[in-house]
C-alpha cells in the first residue's frame, strides 16, 4: 500500500510525467479509434502499417529509457544495450516459432522450418517450454536479467568503469551476433525467426491484434518510466546518482558501490528485454542484425539527443531519431548516416543536456525574468 501512495505522489509531483501519461492515454485510445473505426477512405484514417510503426517507436522509446537509467543516473555508459533487447526478441520469437506447428513450409509439427531445411532431427534442449507463453515470458526477463548479473558482477566487481566499460559492452554484443549468426546455434543463423502466425491464438496479422500489442507497448512504456521515476526518486536512486558524480567517495563512506551500479544494471537490461519482446511481434522477424554494435550505439544517439539524465528526454529522443531516420531512409537514403552523426555531433558540442535540457534551460531563465 506504501509503495502506491509512493507512486501516486510521484506522479502528483511530476509534471512532465503527467503529460507523459496523459499523452501515451491518448494515443493508446486514439490509434485504435482510427485505425478500426474510421473507414479506409478517410483521411483521417490510420493503416495498419502506421500502428506498427508507432508500435515499433514505443519499444524504441522503451529501450531508450532503460539506457538512460544506467547511463544519465548511474553513469555506465552502455554500448551494448541492444544485446539485451535482442535476447528478448528472440525469447519472443522462439515461442511463436513454436505456435507454428504443422503450419510450416514443411509441414513438420514439432521443428520450425529452418531446422528442417538445415537437416535437423530434434528440437534442441534449449527450445524446450517454449510452447509455453508463460515460460516464453519468464524467459523475456530471466535471460537479459542473468546476463546483466553474470557481466555486470565481473566487471563491476573488478571495478571497470568508464571507457573501459564501454568498449567490453560493445564486444559482448559483438561476440552474440557473431554466434547467432551460425546456423549450428539452433537461432535460425543469419535469416533469425520469421513467419509467425499467432500470438496466444491471435492471428498475428489482424488488425485487433496489431492494436493490442500497440496498446500493450504504450502501456509498459508508461510502466517502465513509473518504474524508473520511482527508482530515481528513491534512496537509492540518490545513492546511484551519487555514484555517479562521486565513486570512491561514495565507496568510502561505506556503500557498495558494485551493489548499487549491478542492480542498476539488470533492472535496466529486464526492460530492454521487455522492449525486445514487444518490437518482435509487431515487426514480424529478429536476426542476428539485431546484436549490431551500431544499433546499441544509435541508441546512445537517441539518449543524447533528447537529454540523458531525464527520463521523458530519452522518450522524445527516440521518439524524433527514429522519425526522422523512416523519413530519410525512405526519400533520402544516403543522407541519413550524415545526418545521425551530424545529429549528435551538434548535440555533444552545443546541447549537452540534449532538446529536454535546453527546454528546461529556457524556461528556468523565462521563470527567473518574470520574477526578477
Amino acid at each position: 500500500m506504501s509503495f502506491i501512495n509512493t507512486l501516486i505522489k510521484l506522479i502528483e509531483q511530476d509534471r512532465v510525467g503527467r503529460y507523459l501519461f496523459s499523452a501515451l492515454l491518448a494515443i493508446a485510445i486514439m490509434v485504435p479509434v482510427l485505425n478500426l473505426l474510421v473507414p479506409e477512405g478517410s483521411s483521417l484514417h490510420l493503416s495498419t502499417y502506421v500502428v506498427t510503426l508507432l508500435g515499433k517507436y514505443l519499444c524504441y522509446a522503451l529501450l531508450a529509457l532503460a539506457l538512460d537509467l544506467v547511463w544519465g543516473y548511474g553513469g555506465i555508459l552502455s554500448l551494448g544495450h541492444g544485446v539485451f533487447f535482442a535476447l528478448g526478441g528472440y525469447a519472443m520469437g522462439m515461442y511463436m516459432m513454436r505456435q507454428i506447428g504443422s503450419r510450416g513450409v514443411y509441414g513438420n509439427p514439432e521443428l520450425p522450418d529452418f531446422m528442417v531445411f538445415l537437416n535437423w532431427h530434434e528440437l534442441p534442449w534449449y527450445w524446450f517450454g517454449f510452447d509455453h507463453f508463460w515460460f516464453a515470458v519468464l524467459m523475456i526477463v530471466l535471460i537479459p536479467g542473468l546476463l546483466a548479473f553474470v557481466f555486470g558482477w565481473l566487471a563491476f566487481r573488478s571495478r571497470v568503469t568508464g571507457v573501459y566499460l564501454s568498449i567490453i559492452t560493445q564486444a559482448l554484443t559483438f561476440a552474440f551476433m557473431l554466434a547467432f549468426f551460425r546456423n549450428e546455434m539452433g537461432f535460425g543463423g543469419n535469416n533469425g525467426l520469421t513467419d509467425f502466425k499467432d500470438i496466444l491464438g491471435f492471428e498475428l496479422q489482424h488488425g485487433g491484434t496489431r492494436n493490442v500489442l500497440f496498446v500493450l507497448s504504450a502501456l509498459a512504456l508508461a510502466a517502465g518510466y513509473l518504474l524508473c521515476r520511482y527508482i530515481v526518486n528513491s534512496k537509492f536512486g540518490r545513492v546511484v546518482v551519487a555514484i555517479r558524480d562521486a565513486e570512491a567517495r561514495t565507496r568510502f563512506i561505506g556503500y557498495k558501490v558494485e551493489s548499487y551500479k549491478l542492480w542498476l544494471f539488470i533492472i535496466s537490461a529486464v526492460m530492454a528485454g521487455i522492449a525486445g519482446a514487444l518490437y518482435v511481434p509487431q515487426v514480424g522477424i529478429i536476426n542476428p542484425g539485431e546484436f549490431s554494435p551500431l544499433n546499441s550505439i544509435e541508441l546512445v544517439v537517441w539518449v543524447a539527443v533528447g537529454g540523458r539524465g531525464t527520463l521523458f528526454g530519452a522518450i522524445v529522443g527516440a521518439l524524433l531519431v527514429n522519425f526522422a531516420k523512416t523519413f530519410f531512409t525512405g526519400a533520402l537514403p544516403e543522407v541519413w548516416l550524415f545526418a545521425l552523426g551530424g545529429m549528435f555531433i551538434v548535440v555533444t558540442l552545443f546541447l549537452p543536456r540534449g532538446l529536454v535540457g535546453l527546454y528546461q534551460q529556457s524556461r528556468e531563465k523565462y521563470l527567473a525574468g518574470r520574477a526578477a
